[in-house]
């Protein structure tokens, strides 16, 4: 086949497009999803395997499929319990176990569930390097990262080196001194990220992405910065030393006072920044700078008042996966009750923020903070959710009603809302006026359209037509309110091209 996904569904026809909607539909019956899975065209086997929740005898007809790209397509399928995904652990083509390996495509930057630990261990011990790439670390639950490197085996320890900057000196002393030597050399690489000597004569002369790299966060030799302040490869690197823990404190006086706004601005987040600094900075003439000096970690509240500074809403406020590496408790409790937006917005981002500190944050006055918590807290509020909905326009917007506690009813009264997103809302309310869920589906935007098609309440005359509809044959096939006998009849179209019209169906 040697499609993309979005190849492949471009290619479907009406048929075809609407027998994935019978592969997305919780009523088809498990004996039609055998067949469709036996005998579907490529977009159905692709709907069918990657997009939803199988029964046990789907799946195991899915692991022993003849088709690569039909096992590949539940390989990544986010949906299914990661002990099925593994069946294809062992299976025969490079292709499958690297979309195994790979993981599914999570929209939102949500991580994947993690795999089993000892699926994990096996994939190490039998892949190839080339195997591994991706998001491999995404499925690694935290509890196996972190004892990695004192496994019994060496490839498995090879891996635990990626730990290095969550372990001990002594783990990293053991790894140094490993028997093994593929694992000994892996640490001696990660030595280098310490020592500045080896940077600066591994240091790339012209600008790259290791250079960038290298500037903005190893060890840097004197001669180094030396070099970037009088010789630079290009103009912005002194804002990328400006970033750098490593900087000698008479570089950060000399660069605080810097001409250009945006190496003071990266000064100013500095904790070493000295008194006379802080001082200067707080009151610079760029907004950047100001702002970026009222969250330095010195300041008290009184301080940080004290600061001119604007708190932007040009930012997306987006989830984000929790760090392997937890921030202690105090200092995020010390950011929730600050007077700062800034800071509070950061402890909202916590996903283990206490339930004192949710409530309280989720009647925040700025919309950053509610909107920032209702993303990435698991028990975010319903009615916090809802509002950040109707109130945030920004990145990530339709993530907010992927969350757990996003409300369902009394939603249909956003059904004329001029916003469609909004207007997609009322589809998801199960008490909605058939009447409404109709018109819905001659709404003027389309993801309102295809929701409606796909709710139980549409009457069954509007809902047989759709079957037939171009745009809406997919959406209308997964309606929940399809008979068996109706999905039977359309599944009859399985090898016929032209199939029977669903406007024969009664």
């Amino acid at each position: 086949m040697g499609k993309t996904p979005e190849r492949i569904w471009e290619e479907a026809d009406l048929t075809a497009r609407r027998l994935a909607g019978l592969a997305l539909n919780p009523s088809t019956p498990q004996d039609v999803l055998l067949r469709l899975l036996a005998e579907g065209p490529p977009a159905v086997r692709m709907v069918l395997c990657r997009d939803r929740v199988l029964p046990d005898a789907v799946v195991d007809a899915v692991i022993e499929h003849p088709d690569t790209y039909t096992r590949s397509f539940f390989a990544r399928n986010p949906h299914v319990d990661p002990a099925q995904r593994v069946r294809l652990i062992d299976d025969p083509e490079w292709f499958v176990r690297a979309h195994l390996a790979d993981g599914p495509r999570m929209p939102f930057q949500v991580r994947p569930e993690p795999l089993p630990d000892e699926a994990l261990v096996h994939m190490i011990r039998t892949y190839g390097n080339d195997e591994l790439a991706g998001l491999f670390y995404q499925q690694i639950s935290t509890e196996l990262l972190r004892t990695m490197h004192t496994h019994p085996d060496a490839k498995v320890r090879r891996w635990g080196v990626g730990a290095w900057e969550w372990l001990s000196a002594d783990a990293r002393a053991a790894l140094l001194a490993d028997p093994d030597e593929g694992v000994r050399d892996r640490a001696l690489l990660r030595t280098h990220n310490e020592d500045a000597a080896w940077l600066e004569s591994a240091l790339p002369a012209k600008p790259c992405h290791g250079r960038t790299g290298m500037l903005c966060n190893l060890p840097l030799t004197r001669a180094v910065v030396d070099l970037v302040l009088t010789a630079p490869a290009s103009d912005d690197e002194r804002a990328m030393i400006a970033h750098n823990p490593s900087l000698p404190a008479d570089v950060v006086v000399l660069l605080a006072a810097d001409p250009d706004p945006e190496v003071r601005e990266g000064i100013a987040y500095r904790a070493d920044l000295g008194p006379a600094e802080r001082r200067a900075l707080a009151v610079d003439p760029d907004p950047k700078v100001r702002l970026a000096l009222s969250l330095h970690p010195a300041l008290s509240e009184e301080e940080r008042a004290a600061i001119d500074y604007e708190v932007p809403m040009d930012r997306g406020f987006s989830h984000w996966p929790a760090p392997w590496v937890s921030r202690a408790p105090e200092d995020v409790r010390r950011d929730a009750l600050s007077a700062h937006p800034m800071l509070r917005r950061k402890a909202a981002g916590v996903h283990s923020l206490p339930p004192d500190l949710v409530a309280r944050l989720a009647d925040d006055e700025d919309l950053g903070v509610r909107v920032t918590l209702a993303q990435n807290h698991p028990d975010a509020p319903a009615a916090l959710l809802l509002r950040s909905f109707l109130e945030y326009t920004g990145a990530d917007r339709s993530h907010l009603a992927t969350r757990p506690n996003f409300p369902t009813t009394r939603l249909a009264a956003f059904a004329d809302h001029e916003d469609p997103e909004v207007r997609a809302l009322a589809v998801r309310d199960p008490e909605i006026a058939p009447v409404v869920v109709e018109r819905l589906t001659r709404d003027p935007d389309p993801a309102v359209r295809a929701a409606a098609a796909r709710h139980p309440s549409l009457p069954r005359p509007r809902l047989t037509e759709l079957l037939d509809d171009e745009e809406l044959a997919h959406p209308a096939a997964a309606n929940p309110a399809l008979d068996v006998a109706e999905i039977r009849r359309l599944a009859r179209t399985l090898g016929d091209p032209a199939g029977p019209r669903a406007d024969t169906l009664t």
